[in-house]
């Protein structure tokens, strides 16, 4: 099969991981009553918090995290394949994993992913994040095959390293993800524009359910989960930052087709960069 129904849940997380399963559990349920078999939620589906002390007696190995066992159970009840687009994990002293999930339809985790770029910023009108302070990076990229589609796993700021797309592409990839909770200052000024280039220069599928609103522990999220076609289509979108699910279907046979077009991944050659300026500066 090369077709499947998919859907982006966007969410507004808060700082009770109970609460945050609950909002999960109804929108995934929601989705699947529409014919979604494959439903992807936001990054930090199960925690956002930003409180440091807060956040760490909220975060339990993966043995011990209700995120994961919930997400098990609720791809098994209902027979289909769940991404939990990432919640986070300890994995050390004061450190976590932010790290996502895709549980098949027989409950069993099928794949994980830890985000591997962190979100090391610091934007205009004072907004900071550090990531790298609570987060221990990834180090691997992982590719799973999804109703006969192969699927590439991303989280949010992994956006705007296109060379981890490239890499999946190269792999066969026809499916990129990337399960997000996008600052609205961000997500106002990029966050259409990189996803749908993200598609445009591999020819595959984007799939990105996000955070939308105000969330409780403070920060502004943009919303506008969303789905786009290997020829840079927005084929699906939660519009605006409220909760909610939207579906599409994916046709991996589109992605052969945008690839015959435009043969940008075959066509690439290596070169060399010949740089002027410091020859110029030791002949001087």
């Amino acid at each position: 099969m090369t077709k499947f129904v998919a859907a982006v849940v966007q969410m507004s997380s808060g700082t009770n991981v109970s609460k945050n399963i609950e909002a999960m559990d109804g929108l995934v349920r929601k989705a699947a009553s529409q014919g979604a078999t494959y439903i992807q939620t936001p990054e930090m589906t199960g925690l956002v918090q930003q409180d440091r002390d807060a956040f760490f007696q909220s975060v339990r190995e993966e043995e011990n995290d209700a995120v994961f066992q919930a997400g098990s159970e609720l791809a098994k009840e209902l027979g289909i394949t769940l991404h939990v687009g990432s919640t986070p994990i300890l994995v050390g002293e004061k450190k976590a994993a932010n790290r996502a999930f895709v549980f098949g339809v027989d409950g069993t985790c099928r794949a994980r992913y830890d985000k591997i770029h962190m979100f090391d910023v610091d934007l205009d009108n004072g907004e900071s994040w550090r990531e790298s302070a609570v987060y221990q990076p990834g180090e691997t990229g992982v590719a799973l095959n999804i109703a006969g589609a192969l699927m590439g796993l991303a989280i949010c700021y992994d956006c705007r390293f296109p060379e981890l797309h490239t890499a999946y592409a190269r792999q066969g990839v026809e499916v990129l993800t990337g399960p997000s909770c996008f600052t609205r200052q961000t997500g106002q000024a990029h966050w259409h524009t990189l996803l749908r280039s993200r598609a445009i220069e591999n020819g595959a599928f984007m799939i990105a359910a996000a955070q939308g609103g105000d969330l409780e522990d403070g920060r502004s999220t943009y919303g506008h989960s969303l789905m786009v076609n290997p020829w840079g289509e927005v084929i699906a979108e939660v519009v605006g930052e409220e909760i909610g699910v939207a579906l599409a279907e994916i046709d991996a046979k589109q992605v052969t087709a945008a690839r015959a077009k435009i043969p940008n991944l075959v066509n690439n050659r290596p070169f060399a960069i010949e740089s002027i300026a410091a020859a110029a500066e030791q002949a001087a």
